[in-house]
């Protein structure tokens, strides 16, 4: 699935370069934009008092951020498991790949105000599935 935008001036260092801890709010920015996709949007999951927190994340740049490009990330289904799962973020600027990242998250109840692990709805499973990659 894909995740639109373009690099911000506030986004970047002196130097121009977009600065790298950025890479991680577009990548939680992409994920909130996959699951509103699936029909699963944020402002839901916290009416539901459901959450989908980060337990793990990483990024490796292979170029360059500059200001004003637009960028297009293509968030992929790594893996589900019953509690867990895994999203892959490819960062494109063109025709270049310049940063890959995962994130990997928990579905989570926030039921008596104790976050609580709890198994991925089937529904939800289901439409996971179809950006697994194969």
């Amino acid at each position: 699935m894909e995740y639109r935008f373009k690099f911000q001036f506030g986004d970047t260092d002196a130097a121009g370069i977009v600065y790298y801890p950025n890479y991680y709010r577009y990548m939680d920015q992409a994920t909130h934009h996959f699951f509103e996709q699936l029909g699963f949007p944020t402002n839901q999951l916290m009416e539901q008092k459901r959450a989908l927190p980060l337990l793990e994340a990483h990024c490796s740049f292979s170029s360059p951020g500059y200001f004003n490009r637009e960028i297009v990330i293509q968030t992929k289904v790594e893996f589900i498991r019953e509690k867990v799962f895994k999203l892959t973020h490819s960062f494109q600027d063109g025709e270049k790949v310049i940063a890959t990242g995962y994130e990997v998250r928990a579905w989570v109840s926030l039921e008596n105000e104790k976050p609580k692990a709890e198994p991925i709805p089937e529904e939800l499973i289901k439409k996971l599935k179809k950006w697994e990659v194969s």
